[in-house]
């Protein structure tokens, strides 16, 4: 049988495999998954994304399953015992971050409805479909999240540059980068 093509990235490990193939690029419409997924790429800065992912277990135990509005109240006394656990990335700056994330998330919901509602206004309401020929010419960085990314800073989010930020929409689907060898694109050329 044909091994499937996929993105690169995706390389042999099987979580990579399976994050590729069932997450990346898919349209995300709830609230705790953007907020999931905005903690794990601000957490991804300057390390790999099969780190985070390796991780993303003790995350969720960690950050009260990405209860935005649980994680919005946690101390210092409780961001000093996650300085301690080695289930997730062990580094100040991005705790805190996700405290404060958490804090500015919610004020989002409370002036949109939701944060989905926000987000996904950067794009009209739809995704970007980009067909690539090889990864090498997917780039780091577009005039969305270069404009969301501002717009995130300005409402208090950190660990928010609009790389962080392209990396964050295409993991929500904002941004649809599969090359055009992925089985992913195919399936998707099928639905449309």
């Amino acid at each position: 049988m044909k091994e499937k093509m996929r993105c690169n990235w995706a390389g042999g490990k099987p979580h990579m495999i399976r994050y590729h193939d069932q997450e990346w690029g898919k349209p995300v419409h709830r609230d705790r998954q953007h907020f999931e997924m905005l903690l794990l790429e601000g957490a991804q800065a300057g390390l790999t994304w099969d780190t985070v992912l390796r991780k993303r277990s003790g995350y969720r135990k960690a950050f009260a399953g990405f209860d935005p509005k649980k994680v919005a109240r946690y101390t210092a006394k409780k961001k000093a015992a996650l300085l301690r656990n080695p289930g997730i990335i062990r580094n100040r700056l991005k705790i805190d971050s996700a405290v404060t994330n958490a804090q500015a998330f919610l004020a989002v919901q409370k002036e949109f409805g939701s944060f989905d509602a926000y987000v996904w206004s950067f794009v009209g309401g739809e995704p970007i479909i980009n067909r690539w020929k090889r990864m090498k010419d997917v780039p780091a960085t577009n005039v969305v999240s270069d404009t969301l990314s501002k717009d995130l800073k300005k409402r208090g989010f950190r660990f928010v540059g609009s790389t962080i930020v392209y990396a964050y929409m295409q993991a929500i689907g904002m941004v649809d980068d599969h090359t055009i060898d992925c089985f992913v694109t195919a399936r998707t050329k099928k639905i449309s």
